[in-house]
């Protein structure tokens, strides 16, 4: 018998039912006052004081191909392992601080 990876067990648990695709439909062709949230009552600004945004968030990694000037390889390499992480750290970085400006 064959065993399940954990990539397939991971796919086949966000496969949802047609009961669940039905019930999904019907609540997006409600308007927002339609729903009933009486059960998940909206959290006062204080319950969010110390909220941090991301903190569990993994992003989805793509493989690319790029062609960098051989300094800055060598640059990004010099401390050792993982010199794609701290390219990316700092792409990440960078592209962080142009989202807060604008």
């Amino acid at each position: 018998m064959r065993k399940t990876t954990r990539t397939e067990a991971r796919r086949a648990s966000r496969q949802l039912t047609s009961k669940q695709k039905r019930e999904l439909s019907a609540l997006a062709a409600r308007s927002d006052d339609q729903i009933d949230t009486s059960d998940i009552p909206e959290l006062p600004p204080a319950a969010w004081k110390d909220a941090v945004r991301g903190r569990f968030y993994r992003p989805v990694k793509q493989a690319v191909s790029m062609r960098l000037d051989a300094d800055v390889i060598a640059w990004l390499k010099k401390p050792g392992k993982g010199y794609q992480t701290r390219a990316n750290r700092i792409l990440r970085q960078r592209m962080l601080d142009e989202i807060r400006r604008a």
